[in-house]
């Protein structure tokens, strides 16, 4: 029996020393993963700052009447709880607003694109500048780029590197299940493209002069699936605020976009070719269109976006040069559009083909407004636009609960159809407009526009006419 027992006890002895040894093997391993994937790049010497500049801030728009704050201040959404993170200073990134730290953000995004659930990390309280750069993919699922920070371009386009497109800034390309969130602001230094002598703002008696002027977009997502962009403050882009193109699955929540009322081609999301998008409980002040939709567009669901100063939520332009143009089942609810030169429009181009159909506005509240509710199937940006017979079919629009105030510069409702192929099932239920300032204006203008009023119309529109026309075609027939 003493002989048994003193066999058990340097068994147990021997089992509790592998234990012990198997987990210290695996916290070295472990601590050694992590530390290199943060610390493997990083320079073996500080980088020292130049002495001659004052750091670049973000510009504040001095001729906008409206930029709204943050409308989220206390909201909690910016904590990462990813296991990788991968702080951009750590690559050799200096955030003082005058450095050059592009570089730091491609190696910190080069090492987290191969780690699944990783964090690329701008921290707050610095101000990062990056020249323009694709952030491609495939990476591991569950990437997140978190700008806490200031994250900007070069002042301007005679700072911009030559060898750099003028037609984009931040792409992100080929990229699935990622995330664009912080609690930081993407600036845009947009002041000195909007200067450019060719644009139309800025030439005597609206005219333009010749010359290249691209100008950037600012954030371009493309050929990507299951996205979301969260939290940010996003400002003063030089054109496109943030633009989706051939992208499936877009989650956009919570941000705040602006720029001043008179900023050129500064829309706020543009989306075409792009299927099954959420925007949700944003604020958009900006010199174009509020929201943007283009060609290939289907299964989009707006609802709680405030809009203002803007051109308003706008499907198209479509059809252009004789093109097919295919946007299906849309949903604008519960929205705000304020001090706006466009509510809800629908524009299309003479000559092209394919259809816009199923679209519905509901609990929409506007705020001196121009052309709160518009079709137009003549859309041109000159004089020089022709008749033609061929034009997008525009079929089921709705319009429910539709209130508030216009500009009386302009009548509130304007279906102007295409003489050959004519709107049909338009809706009008609970539309109820009235003049900001000055008298009520009883002419709306309807032009081979059919459908249904399910209450009166404030202001009357008795041109809608009931029915179908006489020749009635099918989406199908459209080729969408």
């Amino acid at each position: 029996m003493e002989l048994f027992r003193g066999v058990l006890l340097i068994w147990v002895s021997v089992m509790f020393s592998i234990q012990i040894n198997s987990s210290n093997v695996h916290g070295r391993y472990h601590y050694h993963k992590k530390q290199k994937s943060k610390d493997s790049s990083v320079p073996s010497s500080p980088v020292s700052a130049p002495e001659v500049s004052p750091p670049l801030v973000p510009s504040t728009p001095s001729n906008s009447p409206y930029v709204p704050s943050n409308p989220y201040p206390n909201d909690p959404r910016n904590t990462t709880t990813s296991e990788y993170i991968f702080d951009v200073t750590d690559y050799g990134a200096i955030g003082d607003g005058y450095t050059d730290d592009t570089t730091a953000f491609r190696e910190a995004w080069k090492a987290a694109c191969a780690v699944e659930s990783a964090t690329v990390l701008a921290p707050s309280d610095k101000t990062f500048i990056i020249t323009s750069t694709i952030f491609s993919g495939p990476c591991q699922p569950g990437l997140v780029l978190q700008v806490d920070g200031i994250l900007m371009p070069p002042d301007g386009p005679e700072s911009w590197p030559e060898a750099d497109s003028h037609k984009q800034w931040l792409v992100f390309y080929r990229l699935d299940d990622m995330t664009f969130t912080g609690k930081g602001t993407i600036e845009g230094n947009g002041q000195k493209w909007w200067d450019l002598p060719c644009k139309p703002h800025r030439g005597p008696n609206g005219s333009t002069e010749s010359g290249p002027c691209d100008s950037p977009s600012m954030i371009r997502f493309f050929m990507s699936s299951n996205l979301v962009v969260s939290g940010l403050t996003i400002q003063n882009s030089p054109q496109f605020h943030m633009k989706f193109d051939g992208c499936e699955g877009v989650h956009i929540e919570k941000i705040s976009i602006s720029s001043p009322k008179l900023s050129p081609n500064t829309d706020g999301i543009h989306i075409e070719n792009t299927k099954s998008v959420g925007i949700y409980n944003s604020m958009i002040s900006n010199g174009d269109d509020c929201i943007s939709i283009g060609t290939g567009c289907s299964n989009v669901d707006i609802d709680g976006v405030t809009c203002g100063p803007s051109h308003g939520i706008s499907i198209g332009s479509l059809g252009v040069h004789n093109s097919q143009a295919c946007v299906s089942n849309i949903t604008v609810r519960n929205a705000v559009i304020r001090e706006s030169d466009n509510g809800l429009r629908i524009k299309t181009w003479q000559g092209g083909t394919g259809s816009v159909s199923d679209i519905s506005f509901e609990n929409i509240q506007m705020e001196n407004v121009r052309n709160c509710i518009n079709i137009d199937q003549y859309y041109c940006l000159s004089k020089a636009c022709r008749n033609q017979t061929s034009a997008v079919y525009v079929t089921g629009i709705t319009y429910r609960t539709i209130k508030g105030t216009y500009d009386v510069l302009t009548p509130p409702i304007h279906f102007a159809c295409s003489d050959t192929v004519a709107c049909t099932n338009i809706t009008m239920s609970e539309v109820e407009l009235l003049p900001h300032e000055g008298e009520l204006i009883d002419d709306p203008f309807c032009w081979n526009a059919f459908g249904t009023q399910e209450t009166m119309t404030i202001p009357p529109i008795n041109c809608l006419q009931e029915g179908k026309p006489e020749k009635l075609v099918e989406v199908s027939q459209f080729g969408c």
